[in-house]
């Protein structure tokens, strides 16, 4: 991490933040996701969780998640200041000072896992307080900085959220849970380093070792097709062992089938014909990788709610 006043000059010295600036700091688009994941490990576990305690456990993990934003954006200041899809950020761009930025991270940080650890349970406390530290010093002090394997690694951190959800309901970790952990952690590479295919310029700028930066272009689209086959196969694995039910299946064979089918197109794209369209395909996948992940997972839900209502 390099000094950012500097980097910021001194006609743009922080000035006093306003309230949607620190909801920024805290990432809320990844802070959505870590909640619905989240929520749906609790809701699909097998005991029985009091609404209150139920909405108490999720505010902490969601509070855990921007946290863990606050934190990496303290830390990955000066490589958000040189890149266009970050560089307006809270931090790099002057609305906040990285130290404020770290107070509030570190202060979330302990507030979430102890007020998880008395709503809930020591083991989805402990887990919140991994998920945390894995996040902002595994993956964003260390890998980000050191490997192209950064977001395969780093993934784990994602992941967790709805195996903490689980832990809140049940006080341990099942392997339903083990099983939502895999999903999103088999998502993860396709879907940053569909990100990465038409933001190379980004990373190259900002010293980041992204795999598109390290390996090319051409490595990445079969790096994200491998991981989409993996991911499909690990769907098909959860289904098998009891994941969800009829609505769990149907959802993954058809979002698998469409991922891996964008997955090939990405694989098979020319080069040359992916920069004169502006990477459209790359781009569609992205956005489609969301839009799986938020289905399959909702899909969990659905048999949920029909199990309930004794449907099946």
């Amino acid at each position: 991490m390099t000094d950012l006043s500097a980097d910021l000059g001194a006609g743009s010295q922080p000035r006093e933040a306003g309230f949607g600036d620190y909801v920024l700091l805290l990432k809320p688009r990844v802070m959505s996701l870590v909640v619905f994941t989240a929520f749906v490990g609790l809701a699909v576990a097998p005991a029985g969780v009091h609404p209150v305690i139920g909405f108490a456990a999720i505010l902490f993990i969601a509070l855990g998640a921007g946290a863990s934003g606050a934190l990496n954006m303290w830390w990955d200041a000066d490589i958000d200041a040189v890149m266009r899809r970050t560089r307006g950020r809270p931090v790099p761009a002057g609305r906040i000072e990285p130290g404020s930025a770290l107070a509030l991270g570190v202060g979330l940080s302990g507030l979430s896992v102890v007020m998880l650890g008395l709503t809930t349970n020591p083991v989805a406390a402990g887990l919140l307080a991994f998920t945390i530290f894995f996040y902002a010093v595994i993956y964003t002090m260390w890998l980000k900085r050191a490997t192209p394997q950064n977001i395969v690694i780093g993934g784990a951190a994602g992941a967790f959220p709805p195996m903490i959800g689980w832990a809140a309901a049940t006080g341990s970790v099942g392997l339903e849970a083990v099983l939502m952990f895999a999903l999103i952690f088999f998502w993860t590479p396709p879907h940053f380093w569909a990100l990465a295919l038409f933001m190379k310029d980004d990373y190259s700028r900002a010293g980041v070792p992204m795999l598109t930066v390290t390996h090319g272009r051409r490595a990445t689209r079969a790096q994200v097709l491998a991981y989409t086959v993996a991911l499909a196969a690990v769907a098909a694995g959860a289904a098998a062992l009891g994941l969800g039910g009829p609505v769990f299946l149907a959802a993954a064979v058809v979002l698998n089938a469409l991922f891996l089918r964008g997955a090939w197109t990405i694989w098979r794209r020319d080069e040359a014909a992916a920069e004169a369209d502006g990477y459209a395909a790359e781009k569609r996948f992205f956005r489609f990788s969301l839009l799986y992940l938020f289905l399959l997972f909702g899909a969990l839900l659905a048999d949920r709610a029909l199990a309930a209502l004794g449907g099946f």
